[in-house]
């Protein structure tokens, strides 16, 4: 059995700084990921560019250079992929684990798709992007229904639904418009999202005040069938002709996962219990890092705000 001081799942940006901050530790540790190398990254939008500057989103104090003002999913994998060469990190790609549990030593023993572990921590890194938050409504099923968004072109000259007022949904509705779509937007607030990207945020309320965008305020989606859709809205039920219906409602952390190690979680947030001071869980020498710690506040981490989590565990557990 493979041996581990270690054992970080999770090889996103935050997933990464662990690694980096164990390497420097001299901790023998290995990163785990279902997936590629920044997963959730890799499956963002074509064109999605982030909401923070560049020096905001670097690890292992390597810098990321970018020319825009913005770095986009392009220059973000670059980055990210060129950090993982320059430390030579211990990664295991499209490796998913599958368990982890205690032993009678106190070592946890990691059982993966490809193989299993010994290790004395775990760091969990897993982000919140794999699992949509689903509307739960008759012919969500539908193939024409989406929960993810990559790029336009497939939804040229379609009668679009796009659910949401997040960042996403803005970008989905404003590009597919160009693109030249027919978008509505069912919104369940009152308004545009006060977190939407500020050089967005006007681009899509100009689209809405002029009508090329139509947006239904304080509506839900009730059912979804091949060529229509039903929304309640405040005047009541209407039916829309639909082509596509992109379900950007946000994401979660797999919770199943964290109960099956052992994580507390509470009961309305579904925030993992943690000591934000050492990012320990509940079970002892099992941390978490990044977005993770949200639950389903998944606003609240960034890569920019948890990229110390990564200090904070390695130095826990270099002090024990």
């Amino acid at each position: 059995m493979i041996s581990k001081d270690v054992i970080i799942i999770g090889a996103g940006p935050i997933g990464l700084s662990c690694g980096i901050e164990a390497q420097k530790a001299g901790l023998d540790y290995l990163i785990i990921d279902k997936g590629t190398l920044v997963n959730s990254l890799f499956n963002y939008p074509l064109f999605m560019r982030f909401f923070s500057t560049a020096e905001r989103l670097d690890i292992g104090r390597l810098p990321f250079m970018c020319i825009a003002p913005k770095p986009g999913r392009q220059e973000a994998l670059e980055y990210y992929r060129s950090v993982t060469e320059y430390f030579k990190l211990n990664i295991h790609l499209f490796e998913k684990v599958l368990a982890a549990q205690k032993n009678e030593s106190g070592n946890f023993i990691v059982t993966t798709s490809k193989e299993t572990y010994q290790a004395k921590n775990i760091i969990v890194a897993t982000g919140f992007y794999d699992f949509p938050m689903y509307l739960n409504v008759p012919g969500e099923d539908l193939p024409k229904v989406r929960h993810y968004y990559k790029e336009p072109h497939e939804y040229a000259f379609q009668k679009v639904i796009v659910v949401g007022a997040s960042n996403s949904s803005v970008d989905a509705a404003l590009e597919t418009w160009h693109k030249g779509a027919e978008v509505t937007m069912v919104v369940r607030g009152a308004e545009i999202g006060n977190r939407v990207k500020y050089w967005v945020k006007p681009d899509i309320e100009n689209r809405i005040k002029e009508g090329s965008i139509r947006a239904l305020y304080d509506s839900n989606i009730v059912e979804i069938r091949e060529k229509e859709v039903d929304i309640m809205t405040p005047e009541g039920l209407i039916t829309l002709e639909n082509d596509f219906v992109l379900a950007l409602t946000g994401y979660r952390p797999d919770f199943s996962f964290l109960e099956k190690i052992g994580i507390e979680l509470d009961g309305e947030t579904k925030r993992p219990h943690h000591n934000t001071e050492t990012m320990e869980t509940n079970v002892s020498n099992l941390f978490l890092a990044g977005v993770v710690c949200g639950g389903l506040e998944t606003h609240l981490w960034f890569i920019e705000n948890s990229r110390d989590h990564a200090q904070k565990i390695i130095q826990t557990i270099t002090s024990r």
